[in-house]
């Protein structure tokens, strides 16, 4: 098994505001640059970067934390899902998101570690800056 993703974000918005956009599928797609579809309710499937990434919602704490089984278009079918955590927090100026992703495999380690600043936190600060 793979160690654990941890990282740590901080936003000039709302941990309300970071969590809304996080799950609203039009505002997630604006964020990123990519087609996203996301069903909000616990159980609900959801898709990013036009199908790359999919997975389903496992819980929902209102505004406060999202888990979801996650995974990658070019995983292998043995693979299994990866789980993500993010929660959402005040902090000096805006939120603070913490995330933890676990069990992502081996080979796409480096991938998704590196990801998450190149294709959601840089994005996700650009937007916000835009107003």
């Amino acid at each position: 098994m793979s160690k654990a993703i941890q990282q740590t974000v901080f936003l000039k918005a709302s941990p309300s505001e970071l969590f809304d956009s996080f799950l609203d599928s039009r505002r997630h797609s604006a964020i990123t640059g990519a087609p996203a579809k996301i069903n909000r309710r616990i159980g609900g499937s959801f898709t990013a970067f036009g199908g790359e990434l999919r997975g389903r919602t496992l819980l929902i704490l209102p505004k406060r934390m999202v888990v979801q089984a996650w995974r990658s278009r070019h995983w292998k079918a043995s693979d299994a899902d990866s789980i993500l955590v993010l929660s959402f927090d005040k902090a000096p100026g805006g939120g603070r998101i913490d995330l933890v992703h676990v069990n992502v495999p081996q080979h796409d380690h480096r991938g998704v570690t590196e990801g998450w600043p190149l294709y959601y936190w840089r994005p996700w600060k650009d937007y916000l800056a835009r107003g």
